[in-house]
Order: structure tokens, then sequence, then C-alpha cells
């Protein structure tokens, strides 16, 4: 398997290339050349497979460079109990992701958060700290990771690095706009090789310089620059896999169809399904919920994709959704503009101005490309997204509603994905499941949870008293020059 970027940049590179590489010289996302196929009868045999071994099937289509015993190995040494060790009440803590139905066969929670920060972007960034790992080590060669967070991204890379010899991280988020918790967990670590800044602005901040830093050619070949963030493939990668795993949950054949609603910000999630259903999982729909920053929600409903400015994007009680530029929609517009890279350099000149805190956008409704549904039927007959955003009103309702008709309690962001949900449910073909994605245990956000129940949410016995330990890391203005000063005085 060979990857591309999405502006044209054609180099023919292998998966250990991308994966140590993050984003491409021409400033475009990588991609592979194809996305591989799935038969009928791969579904059939992997249907009862273990976490681990679904995710070597899955993954050794894409990551062609590592000997088969190899990824084995990684994927096995990855996905364990010890590792996704906190799963709830009535979960089987041997599947990973345990599937808790809330209607029988009909409406359940995809439990993606057991892993050591309590959230789903965990199940990724585990396989991508032993793979950088496993290619640093047969190389001779380090990296320093540079990445932005919006709350859980940070914490789930640091402790998936943290001790790791050959690789630094150097970890930017918004500076106060992160929950308690959020904080505790990244600025907590105590280890050398871990470096956070709080960016005095917000995430889309943060991000424009990751991508500012990682498009400079010479101070990234100069220090090792590498990103963790999705904008790595590898990420994307690895999240495919637990759509599959959640699909053999919530059905009993391969005739069968389901469909996911996906919380997303930043559209890597909502992504990984998508790659899923391209590559022939029978998805019958992907529900993409937002917050009050409705970038993504925008777009589905109008064509129109308009990220916002600082200034005005929204500060909520689902922080890890508070973006308004969201990186890994390049990759979906790739395909959406019928794979043409110079289509997509065009549309995204604009969005990406020097002066950074102006955004542009583009209007696809009066384009060749402005009736979504009808592209995608030429590519996935009867699929196309949905979407809708929640506010703080109604996540509060929410996480009130699920508590007391089900008994389980949900995370904000959760929360707003299970109000979208139930806004489309009646638009699904009848008979369909339809699996909200859990992205974070509730204990991360028990300020949300205290004012939407009256009570604090249970906080796992290994995490308990996080908050109390002094924190390490350093404010600074969004500026990309004194962010590469600090990188480069530690690296």
């Amino acid at each position: 398997m060979k990857y591309f970027s999405t502006r044209g940049f054609a180099a023919g590179l292998e998966f250990c290339d991308i994966l140590l590489d993050g984003l491409a010289p021409d400033g475009g996302l990588y991609l592979p050349e194809s996305f591989p196929a799935v038969s009928r009868a791969e579904l059939d045999a992997w249907r009862r497979l273990p976490y681990a071994d679904l995710a070597f099937e899955i993954l050794s289509k894409f990551i062609t460079d590592i000997p088969a015993d190899d990824l084995r190995d990684i994927c096995a040494r990855t996905y364990t109990a010890d590792t996704y060790c906190h799963a709830r009440a009535g979960d089987d803590p041997a599947r990973i992701v345990p599937l808790r139905w809330l209607e029988p066969g009909k409406l359940g929670l995809l439990a993606l958060s057991n892993g050591p920060t309590l959230a789903f972007k965990d199940m990724a960034m585990q396989l991508l700290g032993n793979l950088f790992e496993y290619v640093l080590t047969l190389r001779g060669e380090t990296i320093n990771i540079l990445g932005a967070t919006s709350g859980d991204t940070g914490s789930a890379a640091e402790y998936a690095m943290r001790g790791k010899s050959h690789v630094k991280v150097f970890m930017l988020s918004p500076h106060g706009k992160m929950s308690a918790f959020q904080r505790a967990q990244m600025y907590s670590l105590a280890d050398e090789n871990i470096f956070n800044i709080a960016v005095t602005g917000m995430f889309d901040d943060a991000q424009d310089i990751v991508k500012a830093v990682s498009s400079d050619a010479a101070f990234k070949a100069q220090h090792r620059i590498g990103a963790v963030n999705s904008i790595n493939w590898a990420r994307i990668a690895a999240q495919v896999v637990y759509y599959f795993h959640g699909y053999f949950a919530a059905t009993s054949d391969n005739t069968q169809q389901v469909a996911f609603c996906v919380p997303s910000g930043n559209f890597g999630n909502a992504y990984a399904g998508y790659v899923a259903r391209c590559m022939g999982l029978p998805i019958t729909r992907l529900i993409l919920a937002t917050n009050e920053n409705d970038v993504l929600d925008e777009f589905f409903r109008t064509g129109v994709y308009r990220p916002r400015e600082a200034s005005e994007t929204h500060v909520t009680s689902s922080p890890s959704m508070d973006i308004s530029k969201a990186s890994n929609f390049e990759r979906f517009i790739f395909d959406y503009v019928g794979r043409n890279p110079a289509t997509v350099a065009k549309l995204w000149k604009d969005i990406e101005s020097p002066a950074r805190h102006t955004r542009g956008g583009f209007d696809l409704s009066n384009t060749p490309f402005s009736l979504l549904k009808a592209k995608f039927d030429m590519y996935l007959p009867g699929f196309h997204f949905l979407s809708g955003k929640s506010t703080h009103t109604d996540r509060l309702a929410t996480i009130r509603e699920v508590h007391a008709r089900y008994g389980v309690m949900i995370d904000p962001h959760t929360a707003d994905g299970m109000k979208v949900a139930s806004r489309h449910a009646a638009d699904l073909p009848d008979g369909v499941p339809l699996l909200v994605m859990e992205t974070a245990q509730p204990a991360k956000f028990a300020d949300t949870l205290r004012e939407a129940l009256g009570r604090d949410p249970e906080i796992p016995a290994d995490l308990q008293g996080l908050e109390a330990f002094p924190q390490r890391f350093e404010v600074m203005p969004p500026d990309v020059d004194a962010v590469k000063a600090f990188i480069a005085a530690r690296a």
C-alpha cells in the first residue's frame, strides 16, 4: 500500500514513512492510494475475532511494510485488558470496546473510553505509541512529536508516549479552556520527555501552529518533527477498527446494516467511519453531531464550509469539540470533489491565509459538487451523512434523560451524540440498530455532570486525587516563532 497527499504530493511513500512524517510537504494530508475492499467472506471470518486480532486483520491492509508477525505482536501488546482497564459495571472488560445496549437491538453506546485516559483517543493513540517505538528503534532514529489538543488528544498522546526513549512530546492546548480533570491528566505528568504548552487562545490557534511548524520543511527536518493529531493517517486507520468491531457486536450476520452517530469536532472519528464504509462495512448512515461550534453541521446541511475565527468559537461544556476548523475534513473533500488534488489545493488556499486569524472557506452549493447525496451515490449507493448540533441546554437535558431512563451516566460529548441521534432515529431504515460512539467517561467532566444531575461522577480508583498533583506547563502566546524556539531549545 502506497500513500500520497490530498494536494498532489505523490512520492509513493510506505506507511512507516508517513507515520513519522505526519503532514505532507505540500501541506496536504496523506491518504492510501485506494481504500482496501473487504469481502463478505472476510467479514464472516472476522466476526468473532478478539479485538487485537481484528485490529491486525484490518491494519494489515493499510500497513504492508511491517512484517506480519511484528504487526500482529504490536496489536497484541496494544489491545489488552490491562491497558483498557476502566470498564464500568456491566461491561465485559475482555471486550476492550463493549457494546452497552440501552434499547436492545435498537439503540446502544459503543464504549470507547476504557483506556488509561478515559477517552476514545486512547484507542488509536496507544497503537501509535507502539508503532512509533517499533519504527524508531528499527531505524535508530528519534522524533519530536508536536500536537494540539482541545482536551483528550493531548493526554492520550502523552500517556502513550511517556517514558519512551526515542520520543519527545510537545503538546499545545488552549489555556484555561479544558476541564480541570483534562488539565490534570496532562499537566501532572512528570516524565522528562513530555512538554505542555498552554496557548493563550483557542484550540484552532494551537492547531494552526502545529500545521505552520509542520509546513516549515527545514525546521521539520532539522528537529525531526512528527505528528500525533488525527492528521496522522495511523490514527485514522486505528479508529476504523472499532467500527467493524461495533458492527459485529450489534448484528448477528453480515447481511444486516447499522448506523453510527459520532460526536465530532475535528472530523477524524467520523472520517474513520466513512473509511470503514468505503471498505465495504454495511453502514447505512453516519450521523455527525456537533456542539455550538457547528461548522461541520453547517456543511452537511448547506454545502458551505465556513471555518470561524477564534473570536467566533464558543467555549462550551463539551470542550473537546470546541473546534471551528476541522483538519480531517480535507481528506473527505478530496473524495467529494472526485479525488482532484488541484481542486483541494485551491479550496484550502483561502482557508490557510497567511494572516492566521483570517478564516476563509468555500461554498459548494452552486457547483458541480452541490448535490451531496447524489455525489456519494456514485461511489457508495444509498449512503450519505446526516448531521445536527446540540447546545448546553440540550446536553444537560440529555444527560438527565439518559440517566433517568437507562440508569447510565454519560459525558457531555456523548450527550451531544445522543441528542442528535434521537433527532435522526426516524430517518433510518426500519430495524437498523443505531450506535452512539461514546467519547469519554463522565469523570472527566465533573462540573457539567454535577450541574445536570446534582452529583459527582464516579472516578476510577487509580485516577482519584489527580487534580491535586503538581502541574507542569508553560503559558505562551499563539506565536509560531515562540513555539519553534521552545522546541529547538529542548529537542
